[in-house]
C-alpha cells in the first residue's frame, strides 16, 4: 500500500523530467548542438545529484505550506499536480511544476480546512515573478561581454563550435545540478512529513529516509527526461525565439544561476554572514526561469522576432496551472471523502 501512495510522487516527478526538466537542454537541443540523448543522459545523472545533495532546504519550505502528516493526502495532492502538468505537456505547454504542486496544496487545505501558511505562500508567489525577471537581467549582463569576447577573438570556427558544443554540457550539467537542488521539493515535499522509509545500513553507511526520499524522487524526475521529453525541449528550443548556440548557452547559465540561488542552503547561510538578505528556499519554476533568460536575450538583441502568441500561451499556462491543479485536489478530495 505504501508503493501504491508513493506512485503519486512518481507520477509528478515523471511528469517534471518530461515538462521542466527539458528546459536546462532545450535550447541546446533546439539549436541541434546537443543531441538529445547526450542531454537526456547528463541531465538525468546531474538532476539525482542536485537531488540528494541540495534538495532538503526547499522541500522542508513546501511542507510547510499545508499540513499533510499522512499518505494517503499527499498521493492524492502529488497526483493531481501530475495530472494539471502531463495534460499540459502534451499540449507542448512548458508549464510549472512548482505551481502545480502550490495549487494542489491549497485544494487540499480548503477542503480539509487546514490553514495555508501565508507567509511561505507569499515568498512562493514572490518567487515566480523574481525568478523570470532575474534570470533575463543575468541574460542582460552576460550577452554584452560574450558577445564583445565572441567578436574580438581570433578563434577558428571549428573551434568555437567544440567550445560551445562543451559549454552547452556543461552548463547543462549545472542546470540539472539545479533542478534537483530546487525542484525535488516539487516531488516530495508532500511526502516529507509522512516519509514511509525508514533507516538502513549499508556497507556500514547508514541512509536516512530523507536521503532515500530525495533519490526515489532525482529517479523519477530522470525517467521522465529520458522518456518523454523531446516535445518540450523543441517548443522551449525554437518555438518561442531562435536562438544561436551562444545565445543559448547564455540562457542555460541564466537559468541555472537562478535555480540555484532559490535551493542552495550553503549560500543562504553565506550571504546571511555577509549581512546580505538571502532568496527564500522555495521551489521555482523552471520554465519561467528559462523563458526570462529568452526575452533577457531578445531584448538584449532588440529583436522583434520573438513569438508573442507562443509567449501568450505559455504564460496562460502559468495562470490556469494553479488553479486546475486546486480544482482536480479539491474535487478528488471531497469525491473521495478522505
Amino acid at each position: 500500500m505504501i508503493f501504491l501512495y508513493l506512485s503519486g510522487g512518481v507520477f509528478l516527478g515523471w511528469s517534471l523530467g518530461a515538462n521542466d526538466a527539458a528546459n536546462i537542454f532545450g535550447t541546446a537541443v533546439g539549436t541541434r548542438m546537443v543531441k538529445f540523448r547526450t542531454a537526456a543522459l547528463f541531465s538525468s545523472l546531474f538532476v539525482i545529484l542536485g537531488a540528494v545533495l541540495e534538495g532538503s532546504g526547499a522541500s522542508q519550505t513546501l511542507a510547510g505550506l499545508g499540513a499533510i502528516s499522512s499518505l494517503a493526502p499527499a498521493f492524492v495532492v502529488s497526483s493531481s499536480a501530475a495530472i494539471t502538468v502531463t495534460a499540459m505537456t502534451r499540449l507542448g505547454v512548458p508549464v510549472s511544476t512548482s505551481q502545480a504542486i502550490i495549487g494542489a496544496i491549497i485544494g487540499w487545505n480548503i477542503y480539509s480546512g487546514s490553514q495555508t501558511d501565508l507567509n511561505i505562500l507569499s515568498n512562493i508567489v514572490l518567487s515566480w515573478v523574481l525568478s523570470p525577471v532575474l534570470a533575463a537581467l543575468f541574460a542582460l549582463c552576460l550577452y554584452f561581454p560574450v558577445k564583445y569576447l565572441v567578436e574580438n577573438s581570433r578563434i577558428h570556427l571549428l573551434t568555437l563550435d567544440a567550445y560551445t558544443r562543451f559549454g552547452l554540457i556543461l552548463a547543462g550539467a549545472l542546470g540539472a545540478y539545479s533542478l534537483g537542488a530546487n525542484n525535488i521539493a516539487n516531488v516530495i515535499g508532500v511526502f516529507t512529513t509522512a516519509n514511509p522509509f525508514k533507516e538502513i545500513d549499508l556497507l556500514n553507511i547508514s541512509i536516512s529516509p530523507d536521503t532515500q526520499l530525495l533519490f526515489s524522487g532525482g529517479l523519477a524526475i530522470a525517467a521522465g527526461i529520458i522518456s518523454y521529453s523531446h516535445k518540450v525541449m523543441k517548443t522551449i528550443g525554437n518555438d518561442l525565439f531562435r536562438l544561436s548556440p551562444i545565445t543559448a548557452l547564455i540562457v542555460v547559465v541564466s537559468h541555472s544561476l537562478v535555480l540555484y540561488l532559490f535551493a542552495s542552503e550553503r549560500l543562504r547561510e553565506m550571504l546571511i554572514t555577509l549581512n546580505i538578505p538571502p532568496l527564500p528556499l522555495v521551489p521555482v519554476s523552471s520554465s519561467q526561469a528559462i523563458i526570462g533568460a529568452i526575452v533577457g536575450i531578445a531584448l538584449a538583441k532588440k529583436s522583434r522576432n520573438i513569438k508573442f502568441g507562443m509567449l501568450g500561451k505559455i504564460a496562460s499556462g502559468w495562470i490556469t496551472t494553479p488553479l486546475i491543479a486546486a480544482l482536480i485536489s479539491f474535487t478528488v478530495f471531497f469525491s473521495l471523502k478522505l
